[in-house]
């Protein structure tokens, strides 16, 4: 473990440069990950790799999961990048969707030798690798505004109620394939391709359900709890 330093006051100011050294340190970082693992990295480590003191390592990232906050945050917008062509190319919801979680489980494919170890420290609730934590609000935001390009994008009927909770429930649903990909020891996450290849067109078939109207007021109930979920979030004790 790294003792304790003192920042040094000569670190990088925040502009170009700073940026480019922010950059440097976290893509050190996660080499180091993917070759050593993430436990036995230290931040000393990555900041003599990254060519920075200890001391202007530790003014960029407090610990190394704020290093990995920093890769949700670059995630979710290479996600979003990465995402692009499906969302040009198709306009069928369950297509979207599966186009969508693919380019992630794409875009990620070399970080799966290390992804247990930052995702067991996102299962809890304190730490800021939580994606429901104030530190991920940013990368949550982008995250959501990405599933609400999904629907908005696609030729699917959505229930007026539904609409607006919609993009969360789905990023909900997605975070779900997620911890399935972490556990996910076949080639390629073949397997969590295949559960999202099955599960998506039951999702899409939900929401072509909610608009009979003897489904109603349990769509209402959802969206309610939804609702409810959020406003205990917002008090701090659930989530945002």
């Amino acid at each position: 473990m790294d003792e304790p330093v003192e920042v040094s006051p000569a670190a990088s100011s925040p502009g170009p440069k700073g940026e480019r050294t922010r950059a440097n340190i976290v893509d050190v970082a996660l080499r180091l990950f993917r070759e050593r693992g993430y436990e036995a990295t230290t931040m000393r480590a990555i900041a003599g790799e990254a060519g920075v003191s200890l001391g202007n390592a530790y003014y960029y990232f407090a610990s190394k999961e704020h290093l990995i906050q920093a890769f949700y945050d670059r995630t979710q917008v290479d996600h979003t990048r990465a995402a692009q062509p499906v969302l040009d190319r198709e306009i069928d919801l369950t297509a979207r969707i599966t186009g969508v979680a693919g380019a992630w489980f794409d875009m990620m494919e070399p970080y799966r030798s290390f992804a247990g170890s930052f995702f067991k420290n996102a299962a809890d609730p304190s730490s800021p690798l939580s994606p429901f934590s104030p530190e991920s609000a940013p990368a949550r935001g982008t995250a959501i505004e990405l599933w609400s390009q999904v629907v908005e994008g696609s030729d699917a009927k959505i229930p007026r109620p539904l609409r607006a909770p919609l993009p969360e429930l789905l990023w909900l649903y997605f975070m779900g394939t997620v911890l399935y990909w972490v556990y996910d020891q076949t080639e390629g996450a073949a397997g969590t391709r295949v559960l999202v290849g099955a599960t998506a067109p039951m999702v899409v078939r939900a929401i072509g359900l909610a608009r009979l109207p003897v489904l109603r007021s349990t769509l209402a109930d959802l969206v309610q709890l939804v609702t409810d979920i959020k406003s205990i979030g917002t008090g701090g004790t659930g989530p945002a």
